[in-house]
């Protein structure tokens, strides 16, 4: 079983996929358009990476407001969900994805990245950290279903 993680944006799409087991997100890579709308070359390399990857559902940011509203970003990701889902058949999940983008830009920085230089790599680390926060979320909620223990696992 895994999962990818995509942090939309206007003009990328960062790509993280987790191991086999679902303990770790890898950033993968980001792919970027020359214009908001086109976009049929980006699904096109989302479904190679399914293929290879061999993914079973997707984890897809969701930029909410600060206040918890949906903005005109969030809804566009909303219309970008249901593209995915209908292009690939997969279950895509929606998640929480503010300040991904802050954090991802304090790793960069603490490991030495020239800030022109973070840029290049910015959306994937974002996609890491949103799907490695899903999986974490996933983790504690098998806990808690063992009771407490991840016995099984």
């Amino acid at each position: 079983m895994r999962i990818m993680g995509l942090d939309y944006g206007s003009k990328t799409v960062g790509v993280s996929v987790c191991d086999p087991l679902g303990l770790t997100a890898q950033g993968v890579e980001t792919i970027t358009r020359n214009e908001e709308n086109k976009l049929r070359r980006t699904c096109r390399r989302i479904e190679e990476l399914i293929s290879q990857y061999e993914i079973t559902a997707i984890v897809l940011g969701y930029p909410k407001n600060m206040d918890d509203s949906v903005g005109e970003r969030a809804e566009k990701t909303e219309e970008f969900k249901e593209l995915l889902e209908r292009r690939t058949g997969l279950p895509v999940i929606l998640w929480d994805e503010r300040l991904t983008t802050v954090a991802a830009d304090e790793i960069l920085e603490e490991s030495g990245v020239a800030r022109k230089d973070r840029k290049k790599v910015i959306d994937r680390v974002a996609a890491g950290i949103i799907l490695q926060s899903y999986l974490d979320w996933q983790k504690r909620q098998e806990a808690a279903q063992n009771g407490g223990t991840n016995e099984g696992r």
